[in-house]
């Protein structure tokens, strides 16, 4: 028997709200979680970084049910490295994840497998769960590639690892096409491509690992969809844009199931 996979719903503010605002916003998720089964569902936030120490007081003095973490994590531990955050830094401010890969770093800083791997790698030696994005652009949808691009960054971003730490990752399939456009894959497409992950993982990890892994679907993520792509049996969660940014909207989103 395994041990049921625990959705995880975590919510990806990106270059959104300063610190005041970031206040404001987990205070109003605290009062719209109030109550919340821990066995149906875990809250995630990703705030930026300059709103990780306002997010940190707020979640431990409320004791909130809310995780929290970064959206990037350097791939060094420390030195001349202007911009850059480690991950003994997020650590220390009590981050459970941070992201890696995401489609905006790729694209804009172009982050290639061996960053990816390498971010990977320094979150989980900090104690922190690596979110690793991986997904197809429209070109890649179009040719029917869907799938290998995707597994091809899965294997890049989870390279020499071993099946204990692939464990302790979190895989988020996030179709670039979907992100922030309105367009959403249907629940067949996340399934498909959600299920080749994880049979990925078995074949080159092992049943634990394939069993343990969580692997969230990301883009155009909504309360009025999340409750259809949860009924895949391979989609463990959603990586949430822009309807994290609404307490109530997120909220109903990590309340799929009430």
């Amino acid at each position: 028997m395994t041990t049921p996979r625990i959705p995880l719903m975590a919510g990806n503010w990106k270059m959104n709200l300063d610190w005041k605002q970031g206040q404001a916003l987990v205070e109003d998720l605290g009062d719209a979680l109030k109550g919340l089964d821990s066995s149906k569902a875990e809250a995630a936030i990703l705030p930026p970084f300059v709103d990780l120490r306002t997010v940190q007081t707020v979640v431990d003095a409320g004791k909130l049910p809310i995780s929290f973490g970064a959206q990037d994590i350097s791939e060094h531990e420390e030195g001349a490295y202007t911009g850059e955050i480690s991950g003994q830094m997020l650590a220390a401010l009590g981050c459970t994840y941070a992201a890696v890969g995401h489609s905006e770093r790729r694209q804009y800083h172009g982050e290639t497998e061996q960053v990816t791997n390498a971010k990977v790698k320094a979150a989980l030696k900090n104690g922190i769960v690596p979110i690793l994005c991986v997904g197809e652009g429209l070109e890649d949808r179009k040719a029917g590639k869907q799938v290998a691009t995707s597994l091809a960054q899965v294997e890049g971003g989870l390279e020499g690892l071993s099946a204990a730490e692939v464990e302790k990752t979190v895989i988020a399939y996030e179709p670039v096409w979907a992100i922030g456009t309105g367009e959403v894959a249907t629940p067949d497409d996340a399934q498909e491509v959600c299920s080749a992950i994880r049979d990925w993982i078995r074949a080159a990890h092992g049943d634990s690992a394939a069993d343990s892994v969580r692997v969230l679907y990301g883009g155009s993520v909504k309360s009025s969809n999340v409750a259809e792509l949860m009924e895949k049996p391979d989609v463990d969660g959603a990586l949430v844009g822009g309807a994290s940014l609404k307490a109530d909207e997120f909220a109903k989103i990590v309340r799929f199931q009430d």
